[in-house]
């Protein structure tokens, strides 16, 4: 699979399961924008089954190498990114893993029961990417309970292996040229920004500036019932040029740590 069909076949879930990206994404267009994918970001454990190597490898067959590592320490995370070798203007990969060793007996348990569940088959797969929840139906007391230590491992328990987000390219807007338009264009058609540690994350002295709506709130089915949990989100970058007049590459650690809490869980306004 190329770069291009795995990136559609990647936005058509996140797009069909998330309908506020999909509204957004065709806002800007009929405003006379055109939409380039900065990048995109998954979540999975570290589990040596299901972690950060195992989910790139269709990207490395697709042209793509690692470059950058990221560690978020209140979080326990770890993160790498990956870009395109040929291909200046592909989205970057961005993937990130719980540091499961870290958290309680609880945590540890559910996360290693739930991935005993995946298929053998599916492990070694190109699909498992697209494959979303392969452990069945959650539970939302277990749901609860994992999100009150980690919203990572909650959010990750109940949907599984998607795009967390894709990232609307600032840089290749003509009129909603800086951060502030688009957050400015965002709330006036009515969503809700991620304000965890300000609406704008970065600055361009860093060389790159961030911001994302607040997760949708989507019905999911779980064992006790639906409830309306955070899906996922859409985030919004703009790159600055360095010293030698590069277009900075790469990811700011304390910045994606406050864009992570796109999907904490909060009441509907």
């Amino acid at each position: 699979m190329n770069k291009e069909q795995i990136f559609e076949k990647l936005w058509q879930i996140y797009a069909t399961q998330n309908p506020s990206v999909q509204r957004i994404h065709d806002l800007f267009v009929a405003s006379g924008e055109v939409v380039y994918n900065d990048h995109i970001a998954f979540r999975t454990f570290n589990d040596p089954r299901i972690n950060i190597e195992v989910l790139a490898k269709p990207f490395l067959k697709a042209g793509y190498v690692e470059r950058g590592e990221y560690v978020f320490e209140e979080k326990k995370l770890f993160a790498k990114h990956y870009e395109h070798t040929t291909d200046p203007l592909a989205p970057r990969v961005f993937i990130s893993e719980l540091k499961v060793e870290e958290f309680s007996d609880f945590l540890q348990t559910t996360v290693k029961a739930a991935i005993d569940q995946i298929p053998e088959d599916m492990l070694t797969s190109d699909e498992l990417i697209f494959s979303g929840n392969l452990w069945g139906t959650p539970s939302f007391e277990t749901y609860e309970t994992l999100r009150q230590e980690s919203e990572y491992a909650g959010w990750l328990y109940v949907y599984g292996f998607c795009a967390n987000h894709f990232t609307v390219s600032v840089n290749g807007l003509k009129n909603l040229n800086s951060m502030e338009k688009v957050n400015s264009f965002l709330k006036k058609n009515g969503f809700q920004m991620n304000d965890s540690g300000g609406e704008i994350k970065g600055t361009p002295a860093e060389l790159l500036e961030q911001s994302s709506i607040k997760s949708e709130m989507i019905p999911v089915d779980f064992e006790e019932g639906s409830f309306e949990i955070p899906g996922c989100y859409y985030e919004f970058a703009r790159r600055y040029a360095d010293s030698d007049g590069q277009l900075y590459s790469g990811f700011i650690a304390k910045s994606a740590d406050k864009i992570f809490e796109s999907t904490n869980f909060y009441a509907k306004q």
